[in-house]
């Protein structure tokens, strides 16, 4: 298994970007409230886009450009999906 980079829709409509190496135990422990404080308050979060990486970091990088992007721009890349 390799690495995915991610975005979730909260209940506040807010985007929570990240990387794991297990997307779907990651989600499974968002869904919880026991993989992040942001997500925590602002459940129940929808799964809306993920991207697959052979590496950590190229993940971590994918990561990071993302979180640069605007909310527009996020907002795009999930709907060419």
């Amino acid at each position: 298994m390799g690495y995915f980079v991610y975005f979730l829709r909260c209940r506040d409509d807010s985007l929570y970007c990240g990387y794991t190496h297990d997307l779907v135990e990651r989600v499974k422990l968002h869904r919880v409230g026991r993989a992040s404080k942001y997500t925590r308050s602002r459940l129940p979060i929808v799964l809306v886009y993920s991207e697959p990486f052979s590496t950590q970091s190229l993940a971590m990088k994918r990561e990071a450009e993302i979180k640069s992007f605007t909310r527009k721009k996020k907002l795009d890349l999930i709907n060419k999906r």
